[in-house]
């Protein structure tokens, strides 16, 4: 069985999800970032990590690409285009979702008080809508982000946009929204935030 470490308010969203998607069993222990029981098992202090037969992983989106080969469900096989695609979404809505939202939070509360710049939120919210634009021209046609099956980018892309929200941060592209709504209805996301 898995074990699950980092609150559900965090980017252990994103690997909680995926085990409900999967139907995989898991035990799940909301510890906070930098405490005692992340800590042992992640020098760096950041959740979320995966223990798997004592093995820590750590790193949402290469916990979630590995669930997702193991169990060969919610992504392409590797080697294939198809994959190829997938993993150049992934590491665009990394890029320019996931670094924009990270860094907003950084100046807002993670760094020390003297180091933040709020001024620097401004930028990040241009260039997330910017960077919406790009993503809707890149979307699949289907209920999903690239077409008709669910993949690791769709966790990605909906749990940034649930953080996107609640930093501020508008969603601007109409259908970037209805795609959000649809796949929070998702009975394994439901599952998994009400953690």
């Amino acid at each position: 069985m898995y074990t699950v470490i980092g609150t559900v308010k965090s980017r252990a969203a994103r690997v909680l999800w995926m085990l409900e998607e999967l139907g995989q069993p898991y035990e799940h222990i909301p510890a906070q970032p930098q405490s005692e029981g992340v800590v042992q098992f992640n020098p760096a202090g950041k959740v979320p990590v995966l223990i798997e037969d004592g093995t820590p992983i750590t790193d949402s989106t290469a916990i979630i690409q590995y669930l997702a080969d193991k169990h060969g469900k919610l992504t392409y096989r590797a080697g294939t285009l198809d994959r190829a695609r997938q993993d150049s979404l992934t590491q665009f809505l990394l890029d320019e979702f996931d670094a924009a939202l990270w860094m907003a939070a950084r100046h807002s509360f993670v760094l020390p008080e003297e180091l933040r710049h709020a001024a620097i939120k401004n930028t990040l919210r241009w260039e997330f809508e910017r960077s919406q634009r790009t993503l809707v021209h890149r979307m699949g046609e289907g209920p999903f982000v690239m077409g008709d099956i669910m993949t690791v980018p769709d966790i990605i892309l909906t749990h940034c946009g649930n953080w996107a929200l609640a930093a501020k941060f508008p969603i601007v592209e109409h259908r970037l929204s209805d795609y959000l709504q649809r796949m929070r209805e998702r009975p394994a996301f439901k599952r998994a935030m009400a953690l």
